[in-house]
């Protein structure tokens, strides 16, 4: 008589419920190099919200070409956030790449492995982060070579927010960006935030830690300071209809979506 494998085990019964993320499952597409914002991203602790998380291919030199090359990756990491699980947003989170592949052109690449899925990237996230503040003039602090540097702040121009003052750390090592301190950051933070003419800094990079700093730098300028990363994880949270204030990050996290 021969015995069947499933003869030999015991089967259990079992119920299901939701799985991880209840209340928000969000999906995050990281570039291959970044050290930081799934690291910030996950540190905001929600209960019932979990992330996911695609690397995608990139080049640890940050320049334009490296950049623009993401474009024809991004479907294909996109795919690897199985659609199945039915996310209720997703990120691109890469500042320079949205910048020089374009907030439209993300989105619909994404759109190809997620289609009707609210998308989102830090350019984006920046510019709703913007008009919810009431944001009218930056100052930029970047961590890129001049010619991503410059490129970033004539986009927003482009978009009507002035851009009064510029700096960088003129770093195209993804690997050095990342480890940049927080302590850094706030000194060229105070640096910038002191030229006349901003309404509140930006802090652009998803690589450069901003999390510890911010709220101690706003409390010290005055006005708003922004970081990718800040501005990332508030929009795709709202977008997903996750509306906590999260103490400790800035104002911005105690509004919801522009109108």
């Amino acid at each position: 008589m021969t015995v069947r494998p499933s003869d030999q085990v015991q089967r259990f019964a079992f119920t299901t419920d939701e799985g991880v993320g209840p209340r928000a499952l969000l999906g995050l597409i990281v570039l291959e190099t970044d050290r930081t914002v799934e690291a910030e991203v996950r540190s905001l602790h929600l209960d019932g919200v979990a992330h996911h998380v695609s690397r995608i291919p990139m080049d640890a030199t940050v320049t334009t070409e490296t950049l623009r090359a993401m474009e024809a990756r991004i479907p294909v990491a996109a795919g690897l956030l199985p659609p199945v699980f039915g996310f209720d947003a997703i990120g691109y989170a890469c500042t320079s790449g949205a910048t020089l592949i374009g907030e439209e052109q993300v989105a619909a690449a994404v759109g190809l492995a997620h289609p009707g899925v609210p998308c989102t990237d830090p350019i984006s996230a920046a510019l709703a982060a913007f008009r919810t503040l009431d944001i009218r003039s930056i100052g930029l602090l970047a961590p890129y070579n001049a010619e991503v540097t410059l490129r970033m702040g004539a986009h927003y121009q482009d978009r009507g927010i002035e851009v009064a003052a510029v700096g960088s750390f003129l770093e195209e090592d993804d690997n050095v960006v990342g480890r940049i301190t927080e302590a850094s950051v706030a000194d060229a933070v105070r640096r910038i935030g002191s030229e006349s003419g901003c309404d509140a800094v930006f802090v652009s990079c998803t690589s450069l830690r901003t999390f510890g700093v911010l709220a101690g730098l706003e409390a010290e300028l005055g006005r708003p300071v922004v970081s990718s990363n800040q501005a990332f994880a508030w929009h795709l949270h709202r977008l997903a209809g996750v509306q906590d204030a999260i103490p400790g990050l800035g104002t911005l996290f105690e509004h919801g979506l522009p109108t």
